[in-house]
């Protein structure tokens, strides 16, 4: 039976979902061609009706994690968004987590098509974070952006190494905990942190 064009594209687009959820779960070496197809309910030997490589699919997939990231920043404050970031179910979440924290350090031995998505996806990250910025003088906004590549470094460091540890550990937990606070506090500070809306 032949696949219509509309088909297709929602077969394409459910093997990129299932993607972007099982790399941010297994990390890019942890997942095959044919493990990602057969969860996606696809066979093997269709992978490469709609990908060139598995690095195509990879770039792709970290595409549609960093959109989701932007669309969940939609009228969310800072301070929201820092709790969110930094709390137990977002750490335990990776397969419906940030892409950021899940991949960065598989990102950076992959070929520059992976590292190229991950630059852009933090410029949008960091453009979103500025939407308040408009009415700041070119100074005020390169102190602004190195305040906000800041922020982005702490929280996505902070949920890396919470993840690092064992999910039942105290250390876990105090990683986020001290890490929320201190980039809560830094926020609070007049000017300090990044402007969510």
């Amino acid at each position: 039976m032949k696949v219509t064009k509309a088909q297709a594209l929602e077969n394409r687009a459910r093997i990129v979902d299932t993607a972007s959820t099982l790399f941010r779960e297994r990390g890019y070496d942890g997942v095959s061609v044919a493990d990602l197809m057969a969860a996606a309910g696809f066979t093997h030997g269709g992978f490469y009706k709609h990908f060139g490589s598995k690095a195509d699919l990879m770039a792709e997939a970290a595409g549609v994690g960093f959109s989701r990231a932007v669309a969940s920043l939609a009228g969310v404050n800072a301070p929201q968004y820092i709790q969110e970031y930094l709390s137990r179910p977002h750490r335990d979440s990776r397969g419906d987590g940030c892409t950021f924290a899940a991949l960065s350090g598989d990102a950076a031995r992959q070929p520059d098509s992976i590292k190229q998505a991950f630059a852009a996806g933090i410029e949008n990250q960091l453009a979103i974070l500025a939407r308040e910025e408009s009415s700041l003088s070119e100074s005020e906004k390169r102190e602004a952006r190195a305040k906000r590549i800041d922020t982005l470094a702490h929280v996505v460091g902070a949920l890396v190494l919470s993840r690092a540890c064992p999910d039942d550990s105290s250390l876990a937990d105090e990683i986020l905990e001290v890490c929320r606070t201190e980039v809560l506090n830094r926020y609070a500070r007049k000017g300090a942190g990044p402007h969510l809306g």
